[in-house]
Order: structure tokens, then sequence, then C-alpha cells
């Protein structure tokens, strides 16, 4: 996957933008309803040689897929047990990372007040994510 699609696909998730609370090097993907308050769900540097995209995942999943890719590892000056960073250099099918973007999302839709998940529309985490 190219960062072009990665940013694209996170972009794409209703109430999301790009913020860059880190410097411009590093895209922020965040997600707020209108009013409400903004929380991270994915972290890449797009311009990087090797590019990666930290997600958030469930914990005991989070260490399946670690154990199952080597692509996928406890995300860097995060923390390891809730983000996984996640190689994207074409080892990993497009899909599965759209499908770890999405539940990293969910995640994180789901901690924000009922009020701002109804204001999203969100419907709840999809049955049998990957995260």
């Amino acid at each position: 996957m190219r960062a072009a699609e990665l940013k694209s696909t996170c972009l794409a998730l209703p109430g999301s933008y790009e913020d860059f609370p880190f410097g411009p090097e590093a895209s922020v993907f965040k997600v707020s309803a209108p009013g409400g308050k903004a929380k991270m769900f994915a972290l890449a540097d797009l311009d990087a040689e090797e590019l990666s995209i930290s997600l958030k995942c469930e914990p005991a999943l989070a260490e399946q897929l670690r154990a199952a890719h080597n692509e996928i590892s406890g995300a860097y000056h995060m923390n390891k047990t809730h983000w996984n960073g996640v190689r994207c250099d074409g080892s990993l099918p497009a899909d599965m990372i759209r499908d770890m973007i999405e539940d990293s999302y969910d995640l994180v839709v789901a901690s924000l007040p009922r009020k701002d998940r109804e204001s999203l529309k969100w419907t709840g985490l999809a049955a049998g994510g990957s995260c």
C-alpha cells in the first residue's frame, strides 16, 4: 500500500481528518464529531522511505497479529499493548491494512460519547474484525 492510498483510506472514514501535532513529518489521523473531542486512530510518516502506520488494536489480537506477521510489531513510541506498527512494504495485502485501519477507527469511535457516535452515524464494531 502506498502513502496516498493509506492517507485516502484514513480520510474516507466519517469525521476523520489529518493533523500534525508532532511536526510536519508525522501525519496524525484523528476522528471527531462536530464539537466533540478528537482522538487519534492512526499515525504515519507518509514521506518515509520505509512506509509504516501505527494503528490501535485490541490487546489480545495485537499479540496474535504480531506473532503471525513479521510486518506487524509493537508501535514505536506508543503503548505497545494497544498499538501496532504495520510495515506497508507490499508484504501484507492492502485489504488487510485497510481492515486494520477501519478496526483502529472503530475502537477509537467506540470510546467516544454516545452523542458523538450517533453524530458520526457509526453503527458499531464490525463482527470478526482484525483489531
